[in-house]
């Protein structure tokens, strides 16, 4: 099978830096199984170029206008050898150069939401229904989709009140780059350990994981917290940790590329997530397969897996995050189940079990305009 896949990004020629390491697992496994893939890229680089990566073509488009160049590129891959699918990463220009793909060749697109396409967040300028045009996009990429998928049944709960009829397949972990480890008993003597892993932004609210951190140090609680991204709020997460004088607790390790990612998931008790929204999140499921199980935000996966593998808490309520850790600091029975049950769910909906879920969709796709 002959496959475009178009992103935004996430496909570095490094392989480690700038990279959506699901988007490679799923790569990976399509190349290894034989099918042709052909990556476009939007704006990994600001030039236009091509390398190899994963035994996949990535075509970086490069400068504006990204959408004409991208469906350009689109084209003329197809006339050079005929696609049998588009599978397009973000209902944004991804989801509109593969709509185009269809309109114009009729090549089937499978389209795959990960996080904000069809969420409003006015209040920090935040998501694909936000103005008028992303919206126009959002809905003429959802119209051409033969199909539309979504990371977590959360999200496709929220997809279908906004009226999206979507099926929901994860973004799994691959196993041989990120194996599996038994969730582990925790010293009681030592720090509890909590990890964030999520850039420094608006929709990750790092505020209110400061300020859960803040309520936790004044209850007592022996604990440190590294948040592992990259700053996008030009040291305002800094400046809170200082207004705070959560300075002993808290630690801004920055960007890790994924090899050294492992080293933090295997020293953390806790993962925590405070985002306003997520599809996912990947990390979760990264942190599970490790054998660490996560606290946070009713989002994506910590909604989907609570109450039995996850704690889940309302979004900006710092009070019930603090509450739901220090919960687990004094149960460790609790937190080695939530352990055990993410880590079960996890293992079971690894790469293997995406990229067997996405081909699926591409022959079903293929086999409806064959039929049509």
């Amino acid at each position: 099978m002959r496959v475009a896949l178009i992103a935004p990004g996430g496909v570095d020629r490094t392989g480690s830096h700038r990279v959506i390491p699901c988007m490679l697992w799923l790569i990976e496994r399509l190349t290894r199984a034989g099918h042709d893939v052909q990556v476009i890229a939007l704006q990994q680089e600001p030039r236009p170029d091509q390398w190899r990566l994963l035994d996949a073509d990535v075509h970086n488009i490069g400068s504006r206008p990204r959408s004409l160049r991208g469906v350009a590129k689109l084209l003329a891959l197809h006339r050079e050898k005929p696609f049998d699918i588009v599978h397009a990463f973000w209902a944004s220009i991804p989801g509109l150069i593969g709509g185009a793909g269809r309109a114009l060749a009729g090549i089937p697109m499978i389209l795959t939401l990960p996080g904000g396409d069809i969420v409003r967040l006015p209040e920090i300028h935040y998501g694909g229904h936000l103005t008028l045009k992303s919206r126009a996009i959002t809905a003429l990429s959802l119209r051409a989709a033969s199909f539309i998928t979504v990371p977590s049944e959360t999200m496709r709960a929220y997809a279908r009140s906004v009226g999206v009829d979507a099926l929901r397949v994860p973004l799994g972990v691959a196993l041989d780059r990120w194996p599996a480890a038994p969730p582990r008993r925790r010293d009681p003597a030592q720090p509890l350990r909590l990890l964030q892993i999520a850039s420094l932004n608006r929709v990750k609210d790092q505020p209110t994981l400061l300020a859960a951190a803040a309520q936790l140090r004044d209850a007592g609680l022996p604990f440190t917290l590294d948040i592992v991204g990259e700053d996008t709020l030009d040291g305002e997460i800094h400046a809170a940790i200082s207004a705070l004088k959560l300075g002993g607790h808290v630690q801004l390790p920055g960007f890790q590329p994924q090899a050294r990612l492992r080293d933090w998931v295997d020293r953390a008790d806790l993962l925590v997530v405070s985002s306003l929204s997520e599809g996912a999140p990947i990390a979760m499921l990264e942190a599970a397969v490790a054998g660490v199980p996560t606290v946070g935000t009713a989002v994506g996966h910590v909604a989907e897996y609570a109450p039995e593998a996850a704690i889940a808490v309302p979004r900006r309520d710092a009070g019930a995050l603090a509450a739901a850790i220090l919960r687990l600091a004094g149960d460790e029975e609790l937190r080695l189940r939530l352990a055990n049950a993410a880590q079960a769910r996890a293992l079971a909906e690894d790469a293997d079990f995406t990229a067997a879920a996405f081909l699926d969709l591409y022959a079903r796709a293929v086999h409806a305009r064959k039929a049509a």
